[in-house]
């Protein structure tokens, strides 16, 4: 009897023992992978007056958009900058800017080129997702340099992010008309933060800001990339990271959905922050949603904790101010007002 008691009492305190290691060990594993998804991302130079500009079109076809890209070559001259625009820019092969191949050399020469110091996509659209495994990064980590665009280009600033180096969500080259009233805070951010001056924003109120404090990696972008990356090498973690979305031309249950599917996919269980952007041209369905977009965003993120923040003036809107993704920002929410720093 006393040695099935003594051996009962070891079992107990053997298995109490794996527990309790396996705890340490889930622990430390999980803070070991949030430390290297965090690491500190590779900042591209700053750019300076002298310093040359490449004009590429990973995306979309430039038809009749002639005019936007000599509207852009402007504004970078009258920033003291050059300008070289790809050699494929406005070919034509169906939907595309011409054959994945061809936006394919673009992007890599200009990449690879040292005397290019940033990289302005000329418009979204859709292809960017064809041409990003025929890329190769790895002269482009040694000597990174700024990668500007939005909407379809999420998938670039994506796969950038995934390769240790910052990035720029700003305007495009399309995004100029020729009258530049009314975009004059999209330019500037822009300018500003491509020559290094601090950039920090105070948003306006929303009564469906979630209040709370929260620091960590800027990540994100368009929704439908971030939910098209899902299951890939190109989706980003957001453990320990602030998510920026924004969206155009969807139904509102295309939104649930995306966001759930994101959700069950574990997208937000360690995520600190969400910065909610541009919700433009939402689809009208015939089965009314019932709610706003902003109250849909709040139902399918109820389970977290971290503060989620609206009206960041970012996405398809004219409206469309410069965002430095991979970079760590302070995020301050409450119901009068948002603040977000981005650190230097």
């Amino acid at each position: 009897m006393y040695f099935y008691v003594m051996t009962k009492h070891i079992f107990i305190l053997s298995l109490f023992c794996l527990f309790f290691c396996f705890k340490i060990e889930k622990s430390y594993s999980q803070n070991t992978t949030l430390k290297k998804q965090n690491k500190t991302l590779k900042q591209p130079p700053y750019l300076k007056v002298g310093d040359t500009v490449a004009i590429v079109a990973p995306s979309g076809i430039l038809k009749n958009r002639d005019g936007e890209i000599q509207q852009a070559k402007a504004l970078l001259k009258s920033w003291g900058l050059h300008t070289v625009v790809g050699t494929h820019v406005f070919n034509k092969n169906n939907h595309f800017a011409g054959t994945d191949g061809q936006r394919c050399e673009d992007l890599q020469n200009a990449m690879d080129n040292p005397k290019i110091s940033a990289i302005w996509c000329a418009r979204g659209g859709y292809g960017t997702v064809r041409v990003l495994d025929k890329l190769d990064f790895e002269k482009f980590k040694t000597k990174p340099k700024w990668i500007i665009g939005y909407s379809d280009i999420t998938a670039l600033h994506n796969q950038i992010h995934n390769e240790g180096v910052e990035s720029l969500h700003a305007i495009m080259c399309v995004s100029l008309p020729q009258n530049l009233s009314g975009i004059e805070a999209s330019i500037s951010t822009f300018k500003n933060t491509l020559f290094g001056k601090p950039l920090h924003y105070n948003l306006e109120s929303s009564s469906y800001n979630k209040p709370g404090t929260a620091s960590g990696q800027l990540v994100g972008g368009n929704l439908t990339m971030l939910h098209t990356m899902l299951g890939s090498q190109t989706s980003i973690s957001t453990a320990g990271k602030i998510l920026f979305i924004e969206e155009i031309g969807e139904y509102k249950y295309h939104i649930d959905r995306m966001l759930q599917s994101l959700k069950r996919a574990g997208y937000f269980n360690t995520c600190q922050g969400v910065i909610v952007g541009s919700m433009s041209k939402i689809k009208t369905n015939t089965t009314v949603w019932g709610t706003s977009i902003e109250q849909l965003i709040l139902d399918a993120l109820a389970d977290y904790n971290f503060p989620v923040a609206f009206n960041m003036p970012a996405g398809h809107e004219k409206d469309n101010r410069a965002l430095i993704l991979g970079r760590t920002v302070q995020l301050i929410t409450t119901k009068e007002k948002t603040t977000i720093i981005f650190k230097d």
